[in-house]
């Protein structure tokens, strides 16, 4: 055993990791891999529709770093840090600096950026890599404010975060196409590239185009419009469609995801009971629309494509309030709506009106309510806690105990207990009709754990090793189990093997160098802390134990 003083200090790092799952997710220079362009094939017969597409925002919606460099800096308050974003020797880069006087130590330090994420119509950040691990940069740029700022969610960040966001190959899909499939062993480890295509190709919406080339356009590439309605929509919602929690079904990833399929059985998104309009969300209208009257009046014969021209996006304002006032009276024929407000040509303003976007920061969103008298709506019949906490799948129909449950253990992790009940009894019953994944299995060793039930939770995070032995959340909680438990060898080889997958992984990394010291292997720690550092150079935990230039 551990003498008492050490093994105090020792669990408390070690609860970093409890209460966290980690994303199974150098500073590298120089130019990126060069992109592909295979909808140059697609030109060669759809030139007009291929030259209108480039223009749209999904079709830029990621390329190169200098291509996409937006130069500018601010300064962080919360932080203290100054981001600098310019070109360096050729190279798009992030500078950040902390001067020496600040309480919380001077920073100094840059990376170098391989490709930008977003279009920049609402956005845009970049990716970069270390050893081969990709993560997003923790600023973004807001195009309706002109500003640079943090990401979503990093507003208060007292520190800077940068290997707490690992690339992600589900987040990537959204942006990119052919999206290279990651390691087994650590999720944001994708090799030279994460993608072979910047932004969304027409392969993302029809599919793969070798057969259809090959046969000179006799077999037919997918046509969302002539697809029974759940699968057609589908096409849209792979990427505009996010919900509160999100649980893919066993197997399933969005690299699964082709189009033609339907998405429920990929993954199934769920939303409180109270908040099923979702109208307040960037990437979630369809759950709005959902609940539009428009959609409850026409039915599946309404999609997103009814509006909007996925080829094209009208660029000037007249333009855009032309197009969509046709839009509303293709459908709204009578002659009262013909000349509805004649001095107001904009529907949108008054009927989808912008309302400020929760997961996107300073950003506001057009709702898809589509309220026939906007602001004199009935306000929402207040529900008990017990239901407005209930999840429910979009689009209604039946879901399984294993997906519900992993939606509750997602929610759970944000300091929801009721959640957490939910979502045990749950994985529980899954459990024991026959489910037996990975996920499911570390999830609920979570739960268990968390509830105060170490053997069990021990025997679920086995039982996950055993269907994966890279399962981040796995390895890194049952390394707390076993050095709370006085085994530290094993937790030594867990957590060993876990910074063998992804040494980003800053908490573990902590861990292990404190059970280093403990064993008197005081090299071996610092070497741990030296190579956290590279990746992490700003946590404040590490700095306590590495300060700077030690």
């Amino acid at each position: 055993m551990l003498p008492g003083w050490t093994r105090s200090i020792l669990l408390a790092a070690l609860l970093l990791a409890l209460n966290v799952h980690p994303t199974r997710a150098n500073t590298a220079g120089g130019q990126p891999p060069g992109l592909a362009d295979p909808d140059r094939a697609c030109a060669a017969c759809h030139a007009a529709i291929t030259a209108s597409y480039r223009a749209t925002p999904m079709a830029q919606g990621s390329g190169p770093a200098l291509q996409g460099l937006i130069p500018g800096s601010f300064a962080h308050q919360p932080s203290g840090v100054q981001y600098t974003m310019g070109v360096e020797d050729g190279t798009a880069q992030m500078r950040y600096t902390r001067p020496v006087t600040h309480a919380r130590g001077a920073l100094d330090g840059a990376v170098n950026l391989t490709y930008f994420l977003g279009s920049g119509h609402r956005g845009r950040t970049y990716l970069y890599q270390r050893e081969g691990y990709w993560y997003e940069l923790p600023i973004n740029w807001y195009t309706r404010r002109g500003a640079w700022d943090m990401l979503p969610g990093y507003g208060h960040a007292a520190s800077m975060p940068t290997a707490q966001l690992p690339a992600d190959a589900n987040c990537l899909h959204c942006h990119a196409t052919a999206i290279t499939q990651p390691s087994p062993v650590a999720g944001n480890r994708f090799g030279a590239a994460p993608f072979a295509q910047g932004g969304i190709g027409c392969s993302a919406c029809h599919g793969d185009p070798a057969a259809h080339l090959r046969s000179g356009g006799r077999v037919a590439m997918v046509d969302p419009d002539k697809l029974p309605a759940a699968r057609r929509d589908s096409v849209c919602l792979q990427c505009h469609l996010e919900g509160e929690a999100l649980a893919f079904l066993p197997g399933k990833s969005m690299a699964t995801f082709q189009p033609g399929d339907n998405l429920a059985e990929t993954a199934v998104y769920f939303v409180r009971a109270s908040h099923v309009g979702g109208g307040n969300r960037a990437t979630s209208q369809y759950e709005a629309l959902l609940r539009s009257a428009c959609r409850r009046t026409v039915g599946d014969s309404m999609t997103c494509t009814t509006c909007h021209d996925p080829h094209a996006s009208p660029v000037a304002a007249a333009e855009r309030v032309a197009w969509f006032r046709g839009r509303c009276l293709s459908c709204h024929t009578s002659p009262a709506m013909a000349t509805h407000h004649p001095e107001q040509q904009d529907c949108a303003s008054c009927h989808m009106p912008s309302r400020p976007a929760t997961d996107v920061s300073h950003e506001q969103v057009t709702d898809h309510d589509i309220e026939a008298r906007p602001g004199r709506g009935t306000p929402s019949q207040a529900l008990p806690n017990a239901v407005e906490d209930t999840l429910v799948p979009v689009g209604g129909g039946p879901v399984g105990p294993r997906e519900q449950g992993l939606a509750y253990a997602q929610t759970a992790e944000q300091g929801d207990g009721h959640a957490a009940v939910r979502a045990r009894a749950l994985l529980e019953q899954a459990e024991a009709a026959g489910s037996n994944d990975a996920v499911l299995h570390s999830r609920l060793g979570y739960l268990l754990q968390r509830a105060g039930e170490a053997e069990r939770a021990r025997a679920e995070y086995i039982a996950a090793l055993n269907q994966d032995v890279w399962e981040p959340s796995a390895l890194a909680n049952l390394a707390v189990l076993d050095a709370s438990t006085g085994h530290l060898p094993e937790a030594m080889r867990l957590l060993d093997r876990l910074l063998t997958a992804n040494p980003g992984q800053t908490s573990a990394g902590l861990n292990l160098a404190l059970l280093d010291c403990s064993t008197g292997q005081a090299q071996k720690a610092a070497a741990v802390l030296d190579r956290l550092a590279l990746f992490n150079p700003d946590d404040p935990v590490l700095r306590r134990f590495r300060p700077p230039g030690n």
